[in-house]
């Protein structure tokens, strides 16, 4: 199993850093939506749409605000030269606030987490309900990484996941070797605290890393060295939560993974948890320090 992990792993690792730096930032935009709609099917399965009309309608309502989105700028554009309406390209940078809403969420999902487990874990929600949640996590998800493809180029986009991934592996070794005290064990039994200390540490060493070696050679944004280190490790932190949210909705739903299309890790949402939770807080975190 553990063989078949990293081989998975390191293919789709592989094949994420071409995208990164080889796409353009529209391709590389339309990659990673796809992998978001992947992930929102099975969302959808675990938020228990069985209908696969409400399934597909649920994708709809992803790819409709996904185009306006990826296409803002030239839609203002039109609708200053038809409106004839010039100020209306101001409204550009307003996607940027669109970012206050998926960290708050995150931030919130912590709180509970950390302080009342098995309320959250017993929360009765309506499927209409987890619909919406999920619509707005991947939807936030996807928008702040092709963002930061777009806005900070292909180094930032290529630390940001080489941090989380980091995180992931530091977890899972450290947590093997040292792990006795489960973090959260009415959620996920095989999450311990050891696991944790191993995720942030490598936070830290990543951002250690950005700054003394690989900002100079890559040309990094200018960041302060805390700053640096201070989102690095606080961005491990909530991706730990992310993953832990998926797992409430997977034991609500009474299922281990969320899918069975990557051998060795389930499905797609099983392997972009974390991501989905980090990438608003990261993105937000380089906007403040680069003003």
């Amino acid at each position: 199993m553990l063989l078949k992990r990293i081989l998975t792993a390191s293919i789709l690792a592989f094949l994420i850093a071409l995208a990164v730096f080889i796409l353009p930032k529209d391709y590389f935009s339309l990659v990673i939506g796809l992998i978001a709609l992947l992930a929102a099917w099975e969302w959808s399965n675990l938020a228990g749409l069985t209908s696969p009309v409400k399934r597909v309608l649920f994708l709809l309502a992803l790819i409709l605000p996904m185009l306006v989105i990826q296409f803002w700028t030239q839609i203002l554009e039109l609708v200053a030269q038809i409106l004839d309406w010039p100020d209306v390209r101001d409204y550009s940078g307003i996607l940027e606030w669109l970012v206050i809403p998926p960290v708050l969420f995150w931030i919130l999902i912590m709180v509970l987490i950390r302080n009342t487990p098995l309320g959250l874990l017993n929360l009765k929600l309506k499927t209409s309900y987890k619909v919406l949640i999920g619509w707005f996590i991947l939807l936030s998800a996807w928008m702040f990484l092709a963002r930061l493809r777009t806005l900070y180029e292909p180094e930032m986009t290529m630390y940001f996941l080489i941090l989380i991934w980091a995180a992931d592996i530091s977890a899972y070794f450290s947590g093997k070797k040292w792990g006795k005290t489960q973090l959260a064990p009415e959620i996920s039994p095989g999450k311990t605290v050891a696991g944790m200390y191993g995720a942030l540490i490598s936070g830290l060493v990543c951002a250690v890393i950005l700054i003394l070696i690989l900002s100079p050679i890559y040309g990094f944004h200018p960041m302060n060295a805390f700053d640096s280190i201070l989102l690095s490790v606080l961005t491990v932190l909530v991706s730990i939560y992310g993953d832990l949210f998926v797992s409430v909705v997977k034991r609500q739903r009474g299922v281990k993974d969320s899918g069975s299309l990557l051998p060795g890790h389930g499905g797609v949402l099983d392997r972009i948890d974390s991501l989905i939770a980090a990438i608003p807080f990261f993105y937000a975190g380089v906007y403040l320090i680069q003003l």
